[in-house]
């Protein structure tokens, strides 16, 4: 069996103790949906007396304990996943910027959520933990300066462009410079 390290409020689940292979195959059983739990019971069971690991069966509460676990995990990345297409079906025709910033932001909230959940817990957040999430948020954060770094040189370029062209139509139609800087500020916005 596997390691039997203390978390939460006592020992590890048998289910998190099985072998990785049998718990990749209850994994996979509970997913696929198509066996009762019962059934699942009954084959993951046998796999632990042909493993030779009798004293560590499953039971049927602890099997429905980690299911309903399971489920909820599921239920959650489903929803995330739902949650997306939302935002990339409205924000399909939106500028790069606009989705970027929002991705950053959702980031940032499942941050604060799991900053908040694990500061909820009766154990101290582990300094690896802490560390790891100071490094995502850090990243987090230079993506979005970076986001609006390179959204300002477009606008930059952009507005670099349409001064070309004003300058150039400009002259085309005999508009003197008080005609042009009027267009530039006024119409295109370019100080």
């Amino acid at each position: 069996m596997a390691d039997k390290k203390k978390t939460g409020r006592g020992h590890r689940s048998k289910v998190d103790l099985l072998p990785s292979e049998l718990k990749k195959k209850l994994d996979e059983m509970l997913r696929d949906g198509r066996l009762q739990q019962n059934e699942i019971l009954e084959i993951i069971n046998q796999d632990i007396d042909d493993a030779g690991l009798s004293d560590d069966k499953l039971s049927r509460s602890g099997l429905n304990r980690y299911s309903v676990k399971m489920e909820s995990a599921g239920s959650r990345i489903r929803e995330a996943r739902e949650v997306s297409k939302q935002w990339v079906a409205e924000l399909g025709s939106a500028p790069e910027g606009e989705v970027s910033k929002i991705l950053i932001e959702m980031v940032r909230t499942m941050a604060f959520d799991t900053v908040l959940k694990a500061s909820e817990g009766d154990e101290p957040v582990h300094p690896k933990f802490i560390k790891e999430l100071a490094i995502g948020v850090e990243k987090l954060e230079k993506a979005a300066s970076e986001s609006t770094k390179r959204e300002r040189e477009i606008r930059a370029e952009l507005q670099a462009e349409q001064d070309k062209n004003l300058q150039k139509e400009a002259k085309a139609q005999g508009m003197d410079e008080s005609q042009v800087q009027f267009w530039r500020e006024k119409v295109l916005g370019i100080k």
